[in-house]
């Protein structure tokens, strides 16, 4: 009997033994994860994207790519506050629930009993997660819930704060009194996220997850002053329909007037009114000039900290032993047109106004130096963090997965690309679609739904008896030829028009019902 139990001990003892080196390994090989997120940043900015223009030179972000899998057509999101709260959620914004805009722009608020923030559940499983730079999602930061670590700049709380993008920043340091900091700010989230990752503010013996969010390079498009001299001889393609009329495009559209020739007699096109204004931004004059070659000179050289700092920031990894098992995300909430179809703006449905930089790096698991030519969205990156860190989904997602894609970049991936704009709108709130033009437009942009799903992209604007939209983004990446006008393809429109629906009602828009008429198709 005395046998049988030692046995039995020693047994239980093993098991034991064997249990928790089971569970060590599978905590040794959860990933570390690094999201870094850029603000306004157009896919055309990073060099190893082909649509960069060819003075364009980001070397460490192309090292990413190199070392992993470039996205051809990623669509993060539309503008800041949405697109950033989909990353926290896994939720297109109609999905949202009781996520407001109150007082003055930035202003925002939420029910975290509602509306869950993701990180709160990789913290219940074993991950220390943490958030630097810009917050753009309610005055509650969610420090001590959803995050152990922030250095944040809270501009829905600091709103006479708000426009400082670049200089004198009000930060929050983990839920602390806020600080007036100097310095410029691309550099600031470097160098706190660097710190981070060498081991400062983090408990040494688990996993992490970093947001990085950087607020460059948002307007007013400011450069750090190393980089003021940097492309000199900088020349852009002008835009073929930088002034109106726009054919096949709907009226907001044709109203578009941000632009001009130069009354100097220069024959470039300038910006209208000479200076950029954005909400929270005041009226600021180009640093080189008003020309279109003169503004995408500023606004790429405020790419230049942002690679720099990717530098720093993979260079902390590979001294620290974490580059191995990091897994790397880097994108933006969206993109940034500069006289594409007339636009000075984000926004609208097109890929030269919201088209994001995506680029995933993790060394083993994802093929390095290749490019997945299927088009993603923003909703189908938590999920993939999930995947990542095999964490159950904590509730349903709009998102898929997209470890089949990373681990194969020809899979048959079989699911369209839903991106939508609702405004200032969220959750429950996006029901009813406005009737008032102030309500349904921002910054002159209404309301629309778009699909993307193999080289086709379908738009419907959410206004009674508008045309809708179909490019052939193979044939026409600039999306210059409205197929939908063409009757031979009235049979694709009406197909993507009853797949869009099938996908807004598989995601629980509450408007889907209610969409508003458009103009018929050509007999």
């Amino acid at each position: 009997m005395l046998r049988f139990i030692a046995a039995l001990c020693l047994f239980s003892t093993i098991m034991g033994l064997a249990a928790t080196a089971a569970a060590d390994d599978r905590e040794g090989s959860r990933p570390n994860i690094l999201f870094i997120y850029t603000d306004d940043h157009s896919h055309r900015t990073v060099s190893c994207y082909p649509e960069a223009y060819d003075w364009v030179n980001t070397p460490h972000i192309d090292r990413l790519a190199a070392g992993g899998m470039r996205f051809a057509s990623a669509y993060i999101g539309t503008w800041c506050m949405p697109s950033r709260a989909t990353l926290l959620t896994g939720h297109h914004p109609y999905g949202v629930e009781s996520m407001r805009m109150v007082g003055t722009y930035p202003g925002s608020e939420y029910d975290p009993e509602q509306c869950r923030f993701f990180p709160s559940v990789f913290r219940q499983n074993g991950y220390q997660t943490a958030q630097i730079g810009k917050w753009h999602t309610g005055v509650d930061t969610g420090f001590g819930r959803d995050w152990d670590h922030q250095i944040v700049w809270n501009r829905p709380r600091y709103t006479d704060n708000a426009g400082n993008y670049y200089y004198e920043q009000m930060i929050e340091t983990d839920g602390g009194d806020p600080e007036l900091v100097e310095g410029y700010s691309t550099d600031n989230y470097t160098k706190w996220a660097e710190q981070y990752i060498r081991g400062e503010n983090r408990a040494a013996d688990k996993p992490w997850y970093l947001w990085l969010c950087y607020g460059a390079v948002h307007g007013p498009f400011t450069p750090a002053d190393r980089h003021l001299d940097d492309y000199s001889d900088a020349r852009v393609p002008i835009p073929a329909d930088i002034y109106a009329p726009r054919a096949g495009k709907p009226q907001y559209v044709q109203d578009l007037n941000l632009w001009m020739k130069d009354p100097a007699g220069s024959g470039q096109p300038v910006l209208r009114g000479g200076t950029v204004a954005m909400a929270t931004v005041k009226p600021r004059a180009g640093l080189h000039g008003n020309t279109i070659h003169d503004w995408v000179r500023q606004y790429q050289q405020g790419v230049l900290a942002i690679d720099e700092g990717v530098g720093r920031l993979l260079a902390a990894l590979e001294q620290t032993g974490q580059a191995d098992n990091t897994l790397i995300v880097f994108t933006s909430d969206q993109g940034f047109a500069w006289g594409q179809h007339g636009f000075r703006h984000k926004l609208a449905p097109y890929d030269a106004t919201i088209r994001s930089p995506l680029i995933v790096r993790w060394p083993g698991r994802v093929p390095e130096g290749t490019v997945c030519n299927t088009p993603v969205g923003g909703v189908d990156i938590v999920p993939t963090f999930f995947s990542a860190a095999s964490i159950d989904l904590p509730w349903e997602m709009h998102g898929h997965d997209l470890t089949p894609l990373l681990e194969d970049p020809e899979h048959a991936w079989p699911h369209p690309v839903l991106t939508t704009l609702t405004g200032r709108r969220y959750g429950s709130d996006t029901n009813v679609i406005p009737s008032d033009p102030a309500e349904l437009h921002l910054a002159g942009v209404p309301w629309w739904v778009s699909l993307r799903h193999g080289k086709y992209k379908y738009i419907r604007t959410l206004v009674e008896g508008e045309i809708e939209e179909l490019y052939d983004l193979r044939a026409d990446p600039e999306e210059m030829n409205n197929l939908a006008l063409d009757a031979d393809y009235a049979d694709v429109v009406r197909r993507f028009r009853g797949a869009q629906m099938a996908e807004l009602k598989r995601t629980g828009a509450g408007f889907v019902d209610a969409l508003p008429e458009v103009a018929p198709l050509s007999p």
